[in-house]
């Protein structure tokens, strides 16, 4: 083995490695103290699995939305692949992302590719163009929701005689350099990100394939139903998390205002590159539930078994969709 194949197998690992470790050490800081006895508990009698079931259907909703949305991006630059596939293709990515944070969005480009011949410099110019509006939209969430929440923040801290000066110290507080740790560690994957695209590009002479992808949204022919299904994706989340309330006693009378806080705190949480957002997300909404007078460890319980249980819906949605791949493209070729 050579030196150059050397140096990419550690790259590969370090890629690889870095995100898993990262989400483990964030869990086993904010569990480090967690009785995990508890959580036995609640699932032999303490959690409504209707409900829990109930919200799972609007987690297979998003991806849904999504791979219709995608296939109206393909279609201005004269790909047509079949709807089945992108929807399923959309599905091993959020499961390949559980492996490598971001690699989902290059494996469904390769499906694509791979089963409909759709250009992959192009698809992967519209996956951009998702993900651009995609933060369009946690950034109006976030904003809409600080606007709402204002006088619900300073209601709670003159009912409970929260004394707000303690947070002059946040330099010696963990909670701080927890989140400086989460910041450095985005910036670190979108460096690598941009630079291997971009490497990518001009090693290949796709650039302006990629270019013409991103710029696809421009020439979607349904407006309102690109807009329908983008409002669906983020409002089919949102449904997800805030019906999983109510598989729980102790979080079931929060409220919808309080679900939306705490899921825009949470899908900022998970643009930390970690496995499905494992440790920043659970970090982000313990401490939001125990901001509205949810126990610690009720709180615990709930990260730990909604990410858990939504995580355990991405794997198997992503082997249903690789095992339904082949067959739909066997009917196609009959």
């Amino acid at each position: 083995m050579g030196q150059t194949e050397r140096k990419k197998m550690i790259k590969k690992g370090v890629q690889i490695l870095f995100p898993l470790l990262l989400g483990v050490a964030i869990l086993w800081w904010t569990y480090r103290d967690f009785n995990f006895s508890r959580v036995w508990d609640v699932l032999n009698g303490g959690m409504n699995y209707g409900w829990m079931l109930f919200s799972l259907l609007f987690g297979m909703t998003a991806q849904l939305c999504r791979g219709l949305r995608w296939k109206q991006t393909l279609e201005p630059l004269g790909e047509h692949p079949r709807t089945s596939h992108c929807v399923y293709s959309v599905f091993i990515s959020y499961a390949a992302n559980l492996v490598l944070p971001r690699v989902g969005e290059v494996s469904r480009c390769g499906v694509l590719a791979k089963y409909d011949g759709v250009s992959f410099s192009k698809s992967l110019g519209t996956v951009v163009t998702e993900r651009v509006i995609d933060s369009v939209c946690v950034l109006l969430i976030t904003g809409t929701t600080l606007l709402l929440q204002m006088p619900v923040f300073a209601t709670f801290f003159e009912e409970t005689g929260t004394d707000v000066g303690r947070y002059a110290g946040v330099l010696t507080s963990a909670h701080f350099y927890l989140v400086v740790i989460c910041v450095v560690a985005l910036l670190v994957l979108a460096f690598f990100l941009v630079r291997n695209v971009t490497m990518f590009a001009r090693l290949k002479g796709i650039l302006q394939n990629v270019w013409e992808g991103i710029l696809s949204v421009r020439r979607v022919r349904n407006v309102p139903l690109f807009i329908f299904y983008t409002m669906g994706i983020w409002a089919s989340f949102f449904l997800e998390f805030y019906v999983a309330f109510f598989a729980f006693s102790f979080s079931a009378d929060l409220g919808v205002v309080a679900a939306l806080v705490m899921f825009a705190v949470g899908t900022i949480a998970v643009i930390v590159p970690t496995p499905n957002g494992a440790g920043p997300w659970h970090f982000a909404i313990i401490t939001m539930m125990v901001l509205y007078g949810v126990g610690r460890e009720d709180a615990a319980v709930f990260a730990l078994l909604v990410h858990g249980i939504q995580t355990f819906l991405l794997i198997l949605l992503g082997i249903y969709g690789l095992a339904a791949l082949p067959f739909t493209n066997k009917s196609k070729r009959l």
